[in-house]
């Protein structure tokens, strides 16, 4: 982007440095113009670079038109990483037949690259603390650090964490109060139970179904692309259900990877089975697409967004950085970037006409069902296009005939090979326009492993298949740690390796490396790649069953809890406290929802009336659109769908609290809290059941009073009771789990 968009006034090539502002060598970038540094390493926010690219201030970089979201998103992600840079750039190579061999990588060069190992738990003299493998791992890390555990977490605290980790929704009081008698019974067999019965709840896929939603940066939108045009996905939601499904089925990793990168060339035992791989593959097409006016780099911009939710999502690493240049810091060689490049060049991805917006994307074809039942749109939606079509006083860019479908035609977005799988020519600079040296069809090189190198692609398919099985063989060293390090991440707050998406040389590496592998070979081979199965394993460990409390002295010498001697309190994501409020209320609608607000709805989301619509489903079914999340989750920390997001961003604003104070969402939900309070009840026992529903517990006296005063007192007093609702929901208590 700097040499496309930068280079023209702020190089040595320009006649006139901009700005007395060089952005081609590493000096000019640290040393800055007039105005002085661009880039402040590792501080986006107070980087001008920045504030340039977003248009804040006086600054407009580059002058004629913003750039998109994304490509700014990744100047952020840049510098949030320390702006890592090249030494001075050499002269620009002329494109030509012959590509400069690049440098043997080993896999020596990165602790993630080598084979997984599969320890055994440590021994330690006298351990009368551990009850399973994992405690021996994390008590030896504790010993080595002068760290004693934590006490064990109460059976009210224990059944809380469980309920909101693994279906996302606060127990009952009731359910509470009926775990905390089975525990004083016989505790191992209680929490056993009702971990077991979680797993098997239809609410277990919503909750760990929106974790990997994270990962595939699911939209139903494509964001603003530089030219204000964001364009509706009316088909993402299969995708989302797919996903929903699979956690539930209990689907194993291998094979669900399998299905979302090559689903289209699987084998299927019925139309059902095949219409689901083909949903599945909507994993490749959901990304944000560029705008494709004037941007000789579209098609290429669409294969970068699929290598990297492939290298970040799947393998933890940034092998999208290669597409300019080899890789400066992990073992990726441009030539890698590219053979797997033509996996997808060799591949056709569809997502659809894009709101008939010819210069955002061009239209596509998409995967047409055959089992889904026929669902015409209503009414209202055909209402609603045509009122935005005459808004926009223009004539749509209409969609050649092979796209248009049946009214009701159940369809989907995905990829399927092209017929003349091909592979792809090196992007000088990563640009199309200057072309190297084709390179063969093909994965990462830089592993050891016989078995990985020995995968071939058939030359007459685009080779999705084979780097599916690439990923998921179990000689693969990555691809399992990943997944083990994302599940361990939801469950404790923090994965093993810190930095989820990031496996390479500037990420964090493992606190507890021979744990992380012997839960990555437990996953393969002893679990055989169910996910169920390996949260049951963690949280059924002691070391996840430890009270988020402990003594002054490990608190300050482990703030971060990097050696798990106790457990981290957290607070809730946006989607459970939503849920958790709704269920408090009484006014959450358990049951799955159907499809979405814009199912029928062919348009630019942001030319049109707002898109969400009223619901007391769980938050997984809202309408995500990038650029316009639902207000009700917008405030903490929703994901903006751009790219891989295994770790939420955890801010602290005005605006959150703020939120519970005086959203619209918020103050409805403690209206019909409290109208649902037996009015006939004495004021007591009306207290006692709003602390009972909303914090699990009775008040303490001093509660008792105070809400006895807050009712007698506020005026009008019909407004009282809806009050002491609204206070307790937003609550700490409520809103963080221990």
């Amino acid at each position: 982007m700097l040499v496309q968009e930068c280079y023209e006034c702020h190089s040595a090539k320009a006649k006139k440095i901009g700005g007395k502002l060089p952005l081609d060598t590493t000096t000019g970038l640290k040393k800055g113009g007039e105005s002085g540094s661009p880039i402040v390493p590792g501080k986006p926010e107070e980087s001008l670079i920045i504030h340039a690219l977003k248009w804040q201030g006086d600054l407009e970089m580059p002058p004629e038109d913003p750039l998109s979201e994304a490509v700014i998103a990744d100047f952020v992600r840049w510098i949030e990483m320390g702006a890592p840079a090249p030494l001075d750039a050499q002269p620009e190579p002329q494109a030509s037949s012959e590509t400069p061999p690049a440098r043997i990588y080993k896999s020596s060069d990165l602790w993630s690259f080598q084979p997984i190992q599969n320890h055994t738990p440590p021994k330690v003299e006298s351990d009368t603390w551990s009850r399973t493998p994992i405690d021996s791992f994390a008590f030896a890390k504790m010993l080595e650090h002068d760290l004693q555990p934590a006490a064990d977490a109460s059976s009210r605290v224990l059944v809380r964490r469980l309920f909101i980790d693994l279906i996302g929704l606060p127990p009952s009081f009731e359910e509470t109060a009926a775990f905390e008698a089975a525990f004083e019974s016989d505790a191992p067999r209680a929490i056993q139970q009702l971990v077991d019965k979680l797993l098997a709840s239809p609410h277990f896929g919503e909750r760990w179904g929106r974790h990997w939603l994270d990962v595939a940066r699911y939209a139903e939108s494509n964001g603003n692309d530089g030219l204000s045009r964001n364009a509706s996905f009316p088909n993402a939601w299969r995708y989302r259900d797919y996903v929903i499904d699979a956690f539930n089925r209990d689907t194993p990793y291998d094979q669900f990877l399998s299905e979302q990168i090559a689903g289209d060339l699987l084998e299927a035992n019925s139309d059902a089975e095949r219409d689901r791989n083909l949903v599945a593959t909507g994993f490749l097409a959901l990304g944000a697409k560029p705008a494709t006016a004037m941007n000789t780099n579209f098609a290429m911009d669409v294969v970068a967004d699929q290598i990297d939710v492939i290298g970040s999502g799947i393998l933890g690493l940034s092998v999208a950085c290669a597409r300019c240049h080899d890789h400066k810091f992990d073992p990726i060689p441009t030539r890698d970037y590219y053979a797997m490049a033509g996996l997808f060049t060799s591949s056709e991805t569809l997502w659809g006409i894009a709101a008939n917006e010819k210069l955002t994307a061009p239209p596509t074809p998409l995967h047409v069902l055959k089992t889904p039942a026929k669902v015409p749109a209503p009414p209202e939606a055909l209402k609603l296009m045509a009122e935005t079509e005459a808004l926009e006083m223009r004539n749509y860019a209409r969609p050649k005939e092979e796209f248009t479908y049946a009214p009701g035609t159940p369809v989907a977005m995905g990829v399927r090979d092209r017929k003349a799988p091909a592979n792809c020519k090196i992007n000088l600079k990563g640009d199309a326009k200057k072309l190297g040296d084709a390179v063969p069809r093909g994965f990462l090189t830089a592993y050891e492993s016989k078995a990985l190198r020995e995968i071939v692609i058939p030359p007459k398919q685009s080779g999705r298949r084979e780097l599916a099985a690439w990923l998921v063989h179990p000689h693969h060293p990555q691809t399992a740690r990943v997944m083990v390090n994302r599940i361990w991440a939801h469950l404790f707050g923090k994965g093993l390796v810190g930095t989820p998406d990031d496996f390479g040389v500037y990420g964090e590496k493992p606190t507890h490396p021979e744990l992380l592998d012997s839960l990555a070979t437990r996953f393969i081979t002893e679990h055989h790649w169910s996910v169920k199965a390996m949260i049951r394993a963690i949280v059924l460990s002691r070391t996840y069953q430890l009270d988020s409390r402990a003594a002054a002295g490990p608190m300050q010498s482990d703030p971060d809890n990097l050696w798990l001697a106790r457990h981290l309190r957290r607070r809730m994501d946006a989607e459970t406290l939503r849920d958790s409020i709704l269920k408090t209320s009484g006014n959450l609608n358990p049951e799955p929802a159907e499809g979405s607000p814009i199912r029928h709805l062919e348009l630019l989301v942001n030319r049109a009336p707002d898109l969400h619509q009223p619901s007391t489903h769980r938050s997984v079914y809202l309408c995500m659109l990038r650029n316009s999340p639902p207000k009700e989750l917008a405030a903490f920390d929703l994901p903006d769908s751009l790219k891989v997001t295994g770790k939420r961003d955890q801010t602290m604003l005005p605006t959150q609290s703020l939120f519970l104070l005086n959203s619209p969402f918020v103050t409805a939900q403690a209206e019909v809290f409290a109208k649902s309070l037996n009015p006939q009840s004495a004021i007591e026992a009306r207290i006692q059941s709003v602390w009972k529903r909303t914090l699990k517990r009775a008040p303490t006296p001093v509660e008792l009073s105070d809400a006895r005063i807050l009712v007698d007192t506020m005026q009008p007093r019909p407004q009282a009771w809806p009050a002491l609702c609204q206070a307790l929901l937003a609550t700490n208590e409520f809103r963080y789990v221990d």
